[in-house]
């Protein structure tokens, strides 16, 4: 039977840090910081999740309280942090999470829902932020974006999340104008995108390495290579509803080159079910894709089986667990 990675990170409360897998792996969040306890629902002032974020030293944030938080305005979040939902429900809406010249950011078992606004984004990171991980959330219905990653943040991590209910769903690279997003480098895996319209992701210029995701019933396109990125889809399943066009390259022009340029998206393994048509631009500039193996060693990728299948749908996003116990940090 196929299992999710991390599976012994709930045996204490800070056993997440540094465990992510991937460009994210170095995110240590607030391993190095006390315990901040969200006791308030409000949207500020004190016990608030909004007044621990604005903190400048580092914190490990975990919630004494379920429900909603409705945000009137972008929540910044501060380096060092680590926001961590297990042992209650908190749902935020309104608006949504800005990791804004961050690093070191820790995002767990929270849900995202109902953002409005333009240019609103569930998780928005930009610009300069680094070394993020976002692992067990649920995302879904917001005006923009679920998860945008541009302005040269990079060394990111999206794993176990659940994308629904949304047209653009995660967006990596501004724009062809941007092209200091050459640095951007994103891992997604064993996330469940479900009938989310296109954007899983979208890339510009960027190197993302997806694996062991399962993508179904899109109606755009799966996954899009737009202007000089490299996307390495390794093991995920694609399974088509009315449209079956599976990969999408777009021809864009950097703001520094002559020519304009579509992506590279090489498919190793992908299962593709129900005519999901696998078009892969062989042939044309393999030598420049980047491959997993040259940035971290070791990763936990299965085959694409109806086994893995099946777990993603229960196994992905906010889950029902209970806060780990505290242990003492380690120096």
């Amino acid at each position: 039977m196929a299992s999710l990675p991390y599976a012994d990170v709930d045996c204490s409360l800070r056993a997440l840090a540094g465990r992510a897998e991937g460009f994210g792996r170095f995110s240590i969040g607030g391993l190095h910081g006390p315990i901040y306890s969200v006791t308030s629902l409000a949207d500020d002032g004190p016990g608030s999740l909004r007044a621990g974020c604005r903190i400048t030293e580092p914190l490990w944030i975990v919630f004494q309280v379920s429900g909603t938080i409705h945000l009137s305005s972008y929540l910044n979040v501060s380096s060092y942090k680590t926001i961590d939902g297990r042992g209650q429900r908190v749902k935020l809406t309104g608006k949504g999470l800005r990791l804004k010249d961050c690093e070191h950011v820790i995002i767990c078992n929270l849900e995202f829902e109902g953002g409005r606004g333009h240019d609103v984004d569930g998780i928005q990171i930009k610009p300069n932020s680094r070394h993020i991980w976002i692992d067990r959330c649920s995302l879904r219905d917001y005006d923009d974006g679920l998860i945008d990653i541009t302005r040269q943040s990079t060394d990111i991590t999206v794993s176990r999340c659940y994308f629904a209910a949304h047209d653009k769903t995660m967006l990596v690279g501004a724009d062809p104008s941007h092209i200091g997003d050459r640095c951007i480098r994103v891992t997604i895996h064993h996330c469940f995108f479900d009938g989310t319209r296109q954007r899983h992701p979208r890339v510009r210029f960027g190197k993302v390495h997806l694996y062991n995701n399962y993508t179904r019933n899109w109606c755009v396109y799966a996954v899009c290579a737009s202007v000089e990125s490299q996307i390495y889809s390794q093991c995920n399943i694609y399974e088509a509803g009315e449209k079956k066009k599976t990969f999408e390259y777009y021809t864009e022009k950097a703001a520094d080159k002559e020519e304009a340029r579509s992506g590279l998206l090489k498919s190793e393994g992908d299962l593709f079910l129900n005519g999901a048509q696998a078009c892969v631009l062989t042939g044309v500039g393999e030598e420049c894709m980047f491959y997993p193996s040259e940035y971290y060693p070791t990763w936990t990728v299965e085959a694409a089986t109806d086994s893995l299948r099946a777990v993603l749908q229960i196994c992905t996003g906010w889950q029902c667990v209970p806060s780990p116990l505290e242990q003492p940090v380690v120096t």
